[in-house]
Parts: C-alpha cells; structure tokens; sequence
C-alpha cells in the first residue's frame, strides 16, 4: 500500500489534471483553488467525531448549535492537514442516533450531563445528517452506532450499580446483560437503513465507516476501581462484559453492515488504539472526568482524534486515489 504522502502527490496530481493544469507529481503549496470542489466530503456522526468534550478541544461553532464540533475533533484535523483537496461540510452532532444521520431532525444537547442542562440550552433541532449528502459528494465519512446502542445509558446504570460494591461482582451485566442482543439488532437494523439512504443521496460517494476506538483495556487490572479519571464506580468484572459483550460487537455490528454495501468501507480504529484505553497511561479515550477534572464521560481526547484522523486519511486516499 503506497505511504500517505505518496498517495497524497498522488492527489495533488490528480487534482491538478482535472483542474487542466500541468504540475509535477508532488504535492505543492500552489493547489489551484478551483480544486476543492473537484473531492466533497461529508463528515457526519455522534460525539466520537464531533468531539464535544473539552479534551478534543474548543467549539468553533458560533453561535453555538448544541452538536459541539470541537476544532480538534478528526474531520477538522484532516481538513487542515489535506488542505485545500477537500471541501467539508461537517454536520456531526454530539448524542446523535443513526436515525438521527438517517432521517431524523436533532434536539442538540450540547455540553449537558445528567441532572446539569447545558446552560444555552434548549437549542433549535438540526436537520438528518443525511441532508448535507448530494448528487454531488465524493466522500462521506459516517461515525455513528453508541447511541442507538444505549452505551451512554448503560455506562451510567453501571456507574449507579457499581456504587458500593468494592469493586466486587458484575451487578451491571446481571441486570442488563439479556437485553444486549435486541440493542446490538437495532443497531444492525438502522445501520444498513442508514448506509441505503446514503447511497441514495450520495450515489457516487465512497462511504467510510468509522468504528469506535479501544475504550476498556483487555487486563482490567489496569484500572482502579473508584478512580474518577478512569470509570469511577464500574466494577472491573463489567468492565470486562462491556468490553466483550457490548463495545466488540457494536463494532463487529456495524463492520457487517458495511460488508454488505460495495461502495462502503470499514475504518478499524480498535487495533490501533489498543493500547491507549481510558486505564492507560497514555490515553486517547478519557474516563468519567478528564486529567484536568472536567466532565469527559468517556470520549476521545485530542491524541484519540488525532489517531482517528490518521487512520481516516488513508481510508480517504485510498477511496479515491487508484492504488499503485
């Protein structure tokens, strides 16, 4: 597989051809302009690639639109790292569905935790996801499935169950554990819903799903119950049932459904940030509260967002650039 800098002369070549001009086979500083509406993109998602915490960086949205798109969130860092070949349009939202890319108009929540709204709150609804995707777009990014899952609410039923107990039991997966699949069918179920509708209104885009990163280590042993810049009051054997019967296969759920469209592809952030989970030392995912005591509830810092553009960037590249 050709390096990303090579695939991107490659782009800078191409580019350049469509624009009718002649350059070197080098990527240079001078792009013409006109180049950027030749590749689209579109960046939809949850909070994993919007970013929304305060360890992904600042809002840039003004005024403020409650999805909390973050200026070190991935589709940004990839906007600014590519340059002038791709036009963005990034309509990512914090606590969206998949039907909420699909079909559904958004309420936003903006930074709201449970029991403390968030202070601008109410925000207007913002349109389906979908509506940024036309005839038009040559690459859509799409990074969505957790909340349909309910992984927020099961974190916190595994929070307030966890209380209490030392760190001992799985007081979680006893309570929630048989209603799993029917969740994990849903996401299946609106996932491909999701990746038909984006063929029809992108039917010449290349589709990239983008899965979830390593949240839980697999040696749980890693993480101290009771800490709050790790998972608080989750006990290590749920963590052990979130990590393989929960986040695994949300991922394994959301890969399958992209098998089955010709023009999407999977982008595997797991293995590459195996070893970076919230109980690591060098963490791209941050716990309940971040380093500095801000709320993260479990979300992608700024390493993790830089990790996922990576990773993007050459699933990008390599959806439009023909392999040498």
């Amino acid at each position: 597989m050709a390096s990303i800098r090579t695939r991107l002369a490659l782009l800078g070549s191409a580019v350049a051809l469509t624009a009718g001009a002649v350059v070197p086979a080098q990527l240079t500083a001078a792009a013409p302009a006109a180049a950027a509406a030749d590749y689209s993109w579109v960046a939809l998602g949850d909070s994993y690639t919007a970013g929304v915490v305060q360890a992904a960086g600042d809002v840039f949205e003004i005024p403020r639109d409650g999805c909390e798109r973050t200026d070190q969130s991935y589709p940004q860092v990839i906007e600014r790292d590519l340059g002038s070949f791709f036009e963005l349009t990034n309509v990512s939202c914090g606590a969206a569905t998949i039907e909420d890319v699909t079909s559904h108009a958004q309420v936003p929540v903006g930074r709201s935790v449970p029991g403390v709204p968030d202070p601008e709150a109410p925000f207007d609804p913002v349109p389906p996801q979908s509506e940024a995707v036309n005839a038009g777009t040559d690459v859509i990014t799409v990074g969505v499935g957790g909340n349909t899952l309910g992984f927020a609410d099961i974190l916190f039923k595994c929070l307030e169950l966890g209380q209490g107990t030392e760190g001992k039991g799985t007081p979680c997966k006893d309570a929630l554990a048989t209603g799993i699949p029917a969740r994990l069918t849903k996401v299946s179920t609106d996932y491909d819903q999701m990746l038909a509708k984006l063929h029809e209104k992108g039917p010449n885009a290349k589709i990239l799903t983008v899965g979830y990163p390593t949240i839980i280590p697999k040696d749980t042993s890693k993480c101290q119950y009771g800490h709050p810049h790790q998972f608080l009051s989750i006990t290590p054997g749920d963590l052990d049932w979130l990590r393989t019967d929960v986040l695994e296969p949300l991922n394994t759920a959301i890969e399958k459904s992209t098998a089955t469209q010709d023009a999407a592809t999977f982008v595997n952030l797991y293995d590459s940030s195996e070893n970076h989970s919230v109980c690591d030392a060098d963490k791209w995912v941050e716990g309940v509260l971040d380093t500095d005591n801000r709320p993260a509830l479990v979300h992608p810092n700024a390493k993790g967002h830089r990790n996922a553009a990576d990773e993007v960037t050459s699933a990008i590249l390599n959806a439009i650039v023909p392999k040498d």
